[in-house]
């Protein structure tokens, strides 16, 4: 497994868990205002220092009693067809597993769920659904993410999902489309888009929205979901 990164502390990665973060390298999704260019684009990977999976379980042997979980994001962790082997391992050691995923394997999503190797999983809904390929083209197929939103409503593995809201990408009328999409279900968060190191240099130069404007969306989407908060 390639590892290009690591956090070694995290108090709000992990909902009520202290843990680490994992950035595994490469991504099916080019989201042109996504910030972990250096672990998306091919040509940024090249140039960031790796982390041998020998260093990191030495890394998880030496703070087990300190941290409680794990966990992997990236990039998308679903594309690595090694990543059960990988959990396992961590599993062993008895840490607690998140998943952040954008939605795009349901079938290895399903697999881990069913084999209890990950506890808690945050999926991101990157848009409403028909505008999917307008920014994703045939990388998306909304067919797989309609899947990973099912297998999650069903219950068998703690839950979110959540939202980047990008000025100039989103506006209230998209957020309300998602809720439409996803309801009813556990957990929605909106999230503040932050400009920095976009794959696209364009995003870097966009002013985030108020909080105000997105507390706003959050009061009239709320009663559709068991928790809703903006982060």
């Amino acid at each position: 497994m390639e590892i290009g990164g690591l956090q070694k502390l995290t108090l709000i990665d992990y909902p009520r868990k202290i843990a680490c973060t994992v950035f595994l390298t490469g991504c099916n999704f080019l989201c042109p205002w996504c910030y972990a260019r250096e672990f998306v684009l091919p040509e940024e990977i090249k140039k960031q220092p790796k982390i041998s999976e020998k260093e990191f379980f030495q890394f998880l042997k030496e703070r087990k009693g300190l941290l409680e979980g794990v966990v992997l994001c990236g990039g998308e962790p679903t594309i690595h067809h090694k990543l059960p082997t990988f959990i396992k391992k961590i599993k062993k050691m008895n840490y607690l597993v998140k998943l952040d995923t954008n939605g795009s394997n349901p079938k290895m999503m399903g697999k881990l769920i069913s084999e209890n190797l990950i506890d808690y999983v945050a999926m991101d809904v990157k848009l409403p659904k028909e505008r999917y390929s307008q920014v994703f083209s045939k990388n998306a197929k909304i067919k797989d993410i309609e899947e990973s939103i099912k297998i999650l409503k069903k219950g068998k593995v703690d839950y979110e999902f959540r939202t980047t809201i990008v000025p100039t990408i989103h506006k209230k009328e998209d957020i309300i489309k998602i809720v439409r999409w996803i309801k009813p279900a556990k957990r929605y968060f909106l999230q503040n888009f932050r400009p920095e190191k976009t794959i696209d240099p364009f995003f870097e130069t966009i002013k985030p929205y108020p909080e105000s404007y997105l507390l706003e969306i959050q009061k009239i989407i709320a009663p559709f979901f068991e928790a809703c908060q903006v982060r």
